[in-house]
């Protein structure tokens, strides 16, 4: 039997010759090697670059399976099978796959369109997003990256970002500066504004316009809330809040302004056993205790 017609064989069962056999075989060999040559370039280049190592290596990766794929396929179309159908089958499901896993990725790619177009946040502002504090690194095309104060890197999707209220701290040139204090009632409460205000007014960052003001809050149990209201240039407010914290302390302090804290008398009174008996049960204790509230409650102080 001549080479020629061993070649021209259908092999059992199948409608293959042997040529197309051998054919397909050396496809399937020279398609291998050369994708793991391709492979290694493609990996070599992107090392080179200032990708990072975890995205190389994923790259890597997808590429190695898309071209071992379409390596098969030609394998199969080699020995003459029909992939047609298979491809189009196997397109469709990718397609579905891909556009129920990438919408999200398509969701903050226009998220972040929107965020760069319309820059409700800037590089260096800080600002609040989605319960995130912090200043902006970064805005990406597909998430925004927050530097927080202790040096926490958040990185925050897109669509979380355009989707969320956004406080933005900094945009505005100025603040107002806001401090709590409270009073006890035997202070003067005329006295204790007038020395809250003259610490606003002589303080060398807080602004002239708006107005310094003070306000009272609340009547609280033990203490009169008042708010110190001072406008500042926004880069400089948290050296004013501290200033005037620490200020309004001291200024009360040498004035005799009372500032109190949280208190609470308890008033305590013994329990004498009932007639007749050497010790007091516990349910004769209960129904003391219950009287003694009743009757002369408790004497609480305390600041809110």
């Amino acid at each position: 039997m001549s080479f020629e017609t061993i070649m021209k064989q259908v092999i059992p069962y199948t409608e293959i010759t042997v040529s197309r056999l051998i054919f397909a075989l050396i496809v399937l060999v020279m398609g291998f090697i050369l994708s793991k040559y391709a492979i290694h370039v493609f990996r070599r280049g992107l090392q080179k670059t200032r990708i990072p190592d975890l995205t190389v290596q994923f790259l890597t990766h997808f590429l190695s399976i898309l071209l071992y794929l379409i390596i098969i396929l030609i394998f199969l179309k080699s020995l003459n099978f029909d992939v047609d159908s298979y491809v189009l089958g196997v397109s469709a499901a990718i397609g579905i796959v891909l556009g129920l896993g990438l919408q999200d990725t398509f969701t903050n790619l226009t998220a972040g369109v929107c965020v760069a177009a319309i820059r409700p946040i800037d590089m260096g502002e800080t600002v609040t997003v989605n319960g995130q504090t912090g200043k902006v690194k970064s805005v990406g095309i597909m998430s925004t990256e927050l530097l927080t104060l202790d040096n926490q890197l958040i990185t925050v999707p897109n669509k979380l970002v355009w989707g969320s209220s956004i406080v933005n701290m900094t945009r505005m040139p100025t603040r107002r500066v806001s401090v709590d204090i409270g009073i006890s009632y035997s202070s003067s409460l005329e006295k204790a504004t007038g020395i809250a205000l003259n610490l606003m007014k002589t303080h060398p960052l807080v602004l002239k316009e708006p107005e310094p003001a003070v306000v009272t809050t609340e009547l609280a149990n033990s203490s009169i809330n008042l708010q110190l209201r001072a406008w500042a240039k926004t880069e400089e407010m948290g050296t004013v809040k501290n200033d005037l914290v620490t200020g309004i302390v001291d200024a009360y302090t040498k004035e005799g302004i009372e500032i109190p804290f949280p208190q609470m008398d308890i008033n305590i009174k013994e329990i004498k056993p009932k007639e007749g008996r050497k010790y007091t049960t516990e349910q004769d204790m209960k129904v003391q205790e219950e009287k003694i509230v009743l009757e002369e409650g408790l004497n609480v102080e305390g600041l809110y």
